[in-house]
């Protein structure tokens, strides 16, 4: 046997599963279970986690095999996708970390704020540790004014 047939028969050499092109285009809203939610949160902070990773943030982290069912069951779903890395699958989200915060803000807005933007950037504003520097304060200005005037073109 040479070197290259004594390799990993069960690995699959720069195997790769990604989403569809659509899932990582749009995202819906998408309800997860408190564990799928916990993942999700340590794969976008983190960007890529392996199995072990991801079990070693988890609050009363299940078994490894556990983990990896329910990666599987997520990569099913379109939310996560995988790569092979040397001895071991990373896995990272489907959705583009800004399309997720958008997604996840527009669903807090509309959840606990009543729909309102201006009611959460004030309950922003009111929970922040330190008063808002200049250089913050002008730029929500400038942000506030571009959108004014994006609306009143429509």
């Amino acid at each position: 046997m040479t070197g290259a047939s004594r390799a990993n028969i069960f690995a699959w050499v720069g195997e790769k599963i990604r989403p569809p092109y659509y899932v990582m285009q749009k995202l819906a809203r998408i309800d997860l279970t408190r564990r799928e939610s916990q993942i999700m949160g340590i794969l976008h902070r983190r960007r890529r986690a392996t199995v072990e990773e991801i079990r070693s943030e988890l609050p009363d982290a299940p078994t490894k095999s556990s983990v990896r069912k329910l990666l599987d069951i997520m990569i099913g779903r379109h939310l996560l996708g995988r790569e092979y890395d040397g001895l071991r699958y990373v896995y990272f989200p489907a959705a583009r970390h800004e399309d997720a915060s958008r997604s996840a803000l527009k669903h807090l807005v509309r959840t606990f704020f009543n729909n309102s933007p201006s009611s959460a950037m004030a309950a922003l504003l009111d929970v922040a540790d330190a008063p808002l520097p200049d250089a913050e304060y002008k730029r929500l200005r400038a942000l506030l004014t571009r959108a004014r005037d994006e609306k009143g073109r429509k």
